[in-house]
């Protein structure tokens, strides 16, 4: 039977994400009208702001697939994002794996949203040391990661137990 007071914290965690969604979109949008392409700002000795097109996964996976790659990668981020948010009401009343949740959500819709816009992740996070350059990144990507570690943090504190 379905039951409303498992719900309680649903919505928190959906403001979460789309917390993390708009501040993707704003801080793209904001790159895009201020920042020319492949253009570099620096910032500090360790950081620039760049602006790249990424049509592949992290670290440019399957870029150069041909463009089949956009259409895997928005159904493979819609089809966890399901699973997230099935995930987020079963632990709607929790607060460390929600918050996960939550990060994952909001960054995987705000890459889904630039590949169905752009054909390509809009990144310009470039942080480096001796010329050596992590690759781009952005806002949903820095979510998604942080997202990662709270969950894995989550599993190694609470482990079965929560499942």
């Amino acid at each position: 039977m379905f039951n409303v007071n498992a719900l309680a914290g649903f919505p928190r965690w959906l403001g979460l994400a789309l917390l993390v969604l708009v501040a993707d979109q704003v801080s793209k949008a904001w790159i895009l009208a201020n920042v020319g392409y492949m253009e570099r700002q620096i910032m500090t000795p360790f950081f620039n702001i760049v602006l790249v097109f990424n049509p592949g996964a992290s670290f440019s996976f399957l870029a150069d697939a041909g463009g089949w790659q956009k259409w895997f990668f928005v159904a493979l981020a819609l089809g966890i994002s399901v699973w997230l948010l099935k995930l987020l009401r079963e632990h709607a009343r929790e607060r460390l794996l929600p918050t996960a949740l939550s990060m994952i959500l909001g960054g995987a819709i705000g890459n889904v949203v630039d590949r169905l816009r752009f054909d390509a992740v809009v990144d310009f996070l470039d942080f480096h040391i001796a010329g050596y350059h992590w690759p781009a990144f952005n806002v949903a990507d820095s979510a998604i990661t942080v997202g990662v570690v709270l969950m894995l943090w989550h599993q190694f504190r609470f482990g079965k137990e929560s499942s």
